[in-house]
């Protein structure tokens, strides 16, 4: 046949395209991709959950069960499956917590679809079940709130250490209890009148080799992981200048060019320029500031005379760490190299070098009226460890963060999931039409919780569930998973909880999901755009 105007699509789309349609081609490939990365991440939920080793495109080492971190980390090809990890991210940006119960949950649904699918069913009328189906779950969750748990002090360290025990937990198993009133206290001694403004940037975390978890401290004020530029280790009630440059004689923007034709001009030139830097370094230390903070290096003139002065030097590289130095001692960082006017300058109850752990540290410490910024300084033995416990401080502070907005918790161990699900199947039953089957395979999507805790628990997920939902049959709507001994109780009695709000977005994002990946019946993909081929050899095997 010769070659004639290729027909139907063909003709529409450039060369070179593909693309998939119908059931197989397309809603069920979708689906099983996202059943692959659910089944990443389900192994790492709960407080037994197990770690991954993730090693990204730029050969760092990632060891944690975070699983915020193993999405971003693994870069998701599939784009279906990136819808999901794209639901993970806002229930991270949002919440900063509950991201593998988004995955997993979705995850789960969609395999529940697929039987569903194959007995016949249209993916529309499954995905309207499911919205059905979610609309009434989240109804429910409204109902499990545990009494008692609508208000809180958010000022009160025991109160809090206790509610966020739950998100810790599910991090570092075993060290909630010496994690939680560290996170507490380091986040009331910045939470602001109305606790809704909190920040959690005000939280930080400074990670120290050496030691164990339980030589971690709180410091009111920050803490920098670098020494001092001149030999003034101390100060006391310090006034403060910020630069947001280097401190050094200024070169001009444009290359001039200087003719000196005697020895007597060149002397006078050099003059002229330490006259100048002096000049600036006495202004300084006539406004009575003893702490002179540069963003870029020291010149060796500068530091003469500001050790001559008897200031402190301090180089912040960082601009993040430069403008929360400037919160905690309410500095204004100056983009010139002048004298600051009197607001301009901040105040330093006490600044310090420290040997933490054989790692020198400047430490600013400032007490409450002062200072917005308190710093966790976590010890431990590996960095890929203190990473790991870094996240689940994260996790802690962004609990608090919600505490201050909706304090209210619901049922922790799986416990909602399956009360949930029991009201669901109940409601399922009495649905009509094609409705009832999505929303009794919503329902059993949500013991997907319970099972993941108990089989990573290495506990039989079987009785689990069936203990479970005798419990609740019998009128305890709180009883959940205890992962210590298989048993379903009332984990909030120990005080262990998980917060409504986590949830409500975590069942909102993971069906919304869910119904988007359903609801996509073609894929049709352009030609992938050749770029000249890639440069053989390592990452820096030779001068550019």
């Amino acid at each position: 046949m010769a070659m004639g105007m290729p027909y139907g699509l063909q003709s529409m789309l450039k060369e070179g395209h593909k693309h998939l349609s119908g059931l197989e081609e397309a809603v069920l490939k979708n689906i099983e991709a996202c059943k692959q990365l659910a089944q990443i991440t389900r192994t790492s939920m709960g407080p037994n959950g197990m770690n991954k080793m993730v090693i990204n495109h730029l050969e760092k080492l990632f060891v944690t069960n975070d699983a915020s971190t193993i999405t971003q980390e693994l870069e998701v090809q599939h784009p279906a499956a990136k819808l999901l990890v794209m639901a993970a991210q806002a229930q991270q940006q949002e919440i900063g917590d509950g991201t593998n119960m988004v995955l997993s949950f979705a995850g789960e649904l969609l395999a529940n679809a697929e039987s569903l699918l194959r007995d016949g069913l249209h993916p529309t009328e499954i995905a309207d079940g499911y919205a059905k189906a979610g609309a009434k779950a989240l109804e429910i969750l409204d109902t499990l709130v545990v009494a008692g748990t609508q208000t809180l002090d958010v000022r009160d360290k025991a109160a809090v250490a206790q509610r966020i025990k739950g998100s810790i937990s599910s991090k570092q198993y075993g060290y909630e209890d010496l994690l939680a009133p560290l996170i507490a206290e380091a986040c009331i001694d910045v939470v602001p009148k109305n606790p809704h403004n909190f920040n959690v940037d005000n939280v930080r975390v400074v990670k120290i080799n050496g030691g164990g978890l339980h030589d971690s401290r709180v410091v009111q004020g920050m803490v920098l992981k670098r020494g001092v530029e001149g030999s003034v280790s101390r100060v006391v009630d310090a006034k403060v200048a910020v630069f947001a440059q280097g401190v050094d004689t200024s070169s001009t923007e444009t290359k001039g060019t200087v003719l000196i034709r005697s020895a007597e001009e060149l002397e006078g030139y050099s003059r002229g320029e330490e006259d100048r830097i002096e000049d600036i370094i006495r202004k300084l230390a006539e406004t009575g500031a003893k702490v002179v903070v540069g963003h870029q290096a020291f010149g060796e003139m500068a530091l003469h005379f500001i050790e001559q002065y008897g200031m402190m030097a301090i180089k912040i590289p960082s601009k993040f760490d430069l403008r929360r130095f400037c919160r905690a001692t309410g500095a204004t960082a100056l983009v010139k190299l002048q004298t600051p006017a009197a607001d301009e300058l901040g105040f330093a109850k006490q600044l310090a070098v420290q040997e933490i752990g054989g790692t020198k540290c400047i430490v600013l410490q400032q007490d409450s009226s002062m200072g917005q910024i308190s710093t966790v300084v976590l010890r431990g033995s590996t960095d890929q460890m203190l990473d790991d416990v870094e996240r689940a401080v994260d996790d802690g502070v962004n609990s608090y963060k919600l505490l201050g907005k909706d304090p209210r918790a619901v049922p922790a161990g799986g416990g909602s999931e399956i009360e949930i699900a029991r009201q669901l199947l109940q409601y399922g039953r009495k649905e009509t039409g094609l409705d009832q089957y999505a929303i009794v395979k919503y329902a059993e999507a949500l013991e997907v919780v319970p099972r993941t805790i108990a089989e990573n628990s290495g506990l039989s997920a079987t009785d689990a569930l069936a203990g479970m939902y005798s419990a609740h049959a019998a009128g305890q709507t709180a009883a959940g998973l205890d992962v210590e001994t298989g048993e379903a109780r009332d984990l909030g009695a120990a005080g262990i909880l998980d917060l409504y709000t986590t949830k409500w977005w975590a069942l909102k994002l993971a069906s919304d999901s869910a119904s988007t990946v359903l609801r996509i019946d073609q894929i049709i993909m352009a030609k992938m755009a050749g770029g000249p081929a890639p440069r053989k050899g390592g990452a820096a095997d030779d001068e550019d």
